[in-house]
């Protein structure tokens, strides 16, 4: 048996700063393992719909193989893996509407699931296995804090109630468990479209449960839902699982800089690329802040880039004193301007600062 890393003969992934904790686009194999929580009694129901999706995810681009696996000691309890030829393919297809309605089958008969997404670093076989794969070339460095987003749109003409209401609400408990802990969440809106990015410690999917149970955030969440464009009822699992899907901004790329600035300000930068230009829009800016982050004159401290379909959004930490309008903070403008859709941008040659609607950091983070 042989572990494999990078032979000559084998595709090369691109070499990534050791400054980047995060990033989509290194070209490594990706592998994304399912958790799932099936109700009693619904395993064939389960089973009938798990082969009416796998059919359909077959076709689509960038998927290598996928299995399906039982608990030996809990019928209840599977795991779905499977493997993409890289992270933007299968990123694309999960965000996607038709991936909404391609799972909704598996709705009736799930208690609960779980996602975890991994590149391929490392892998035992033979030659003939290895020269077909991308590898990982080394392991990222981070500083153990999860990035999320969720973005959304709310009735023109509401931006000014909505805003308020986000603003004034009363932060929930930052301590999840012994293991998980709500660092920073930072709200920002341009226009009608709001982006909530949250900071954890430990388990997202464990801190987003924890919030969507305290009562003051669910006050807030009730109170702008006749403002939302997209209806949604709290009450109704399938509703919230559908709505808080679409809403999903993942992050695709994280670097920061060798630096510190105990007064940074944080900024939002919106990006709404062309149509079906956003993955690329979002690649070009994180080669952009790759390479700023090895100049000790780059004001970025930290950057973040949110993706979905043609939404990007860029959360940079900068020095204390630095404008968000500063051309520093976007130095490949005509670049971007051939990305930009030019009606959404209001005809701008580069990103729109999004308005800090509340930036709240917890206790001890």
């Amino acid at each position: 048996m042989t572990t494999t890393s990078a032979p000559a003969s084998a595709p090369l992934t691109r070499r990534v700063s050791q400054r980047v904790s995060q990033s989509v686009f290194d070209g490594s194999r990706l592998r994304v393992v399912l958790l799932v929580d099936v109700h009693d009694g619904a395993q064939q129901q389960f089973l009938e719909a798990y082969e009416q999706l796998c059919n359909q995810v077959a076709s689509v681009p960038g998927h290598v193989s996928d299995q399906l696996c039982q608990s030996i000691e809990n019928p209840s309890q599977w795991l779905i893996t499977s493997e993409w030829e890289s992270a933007p393919p299968f990123l694309t297809w999960v965000n996607s509407e038709e991936h909404v309605e391609m799972v909704k089958p598996l709705h009736s008969c799930v208690r609960d699931t779980r996602s975890l997404r991994f590149h391929v670093v490392r892998e035992t076989g033979g030659p003939a296995s290895a020269t077909a794969r991308s590898l990982q070339t080394a392991p990222r460095m981070g500083d153990g804090v999860i990035r999320h987003a969720l973005t959304f749109t709310v009735k023109p003409g509401s931006e000014e109630a909505v805003a308020k209401i986000l603003a004034d609400y009363a932060s929930p408990e930052p301590k999840v468990d012994e293991t998980t802990r709500l660092c920073r969440t930072s709200l920002f809106m341009h226009g009608n479209r709001v982006v909530r990015a949250v900071e954890v410690r430990g388990d997202l999917m464990a801190a987003l449960r924890h919030v969507a149970r305290q009562p003051e955030v669910r006050a807030v969440e009730e109170a702008i839902n006749p403002y939302l464009e997209q209806d949604r009822d709290l009450d109704d699992p399938d509703s919230a699982r559908v709505f808080f899907t679409r809403a999903a901004l993942p992050a695709v790329h994280h670097v920061a800089a060798d630096q510190e600035d105990p007064k940074a300000e944080r900024h939002a930068l919106y990006y709404p690329a062309k149509a079906g230009h956003g993955l690329e829009l979002a690649r070009l800016l994180a080669e952009q802040d790759e390479a700023a982050a090895d100049d000790p004159k780059c004001p970025v401290l930290s950057s973040t880039i949110f993706q979905r379909d043609d939404v990007v959004v860029r959360l940079v930490d900068v020095r204390h004193g630095v404008r968000a309008d500063d051309p520093a903070l976007s130095p490949k403008a005509a670049e971007l301007k051939r990305l930009l859709d030019g009606r959404a941008a209001k005809g701008a040659a580069g990103p729109t600062r999004m308005a800090l609607v509340t930036d709240r950091r917890s206790p001890g983070a």
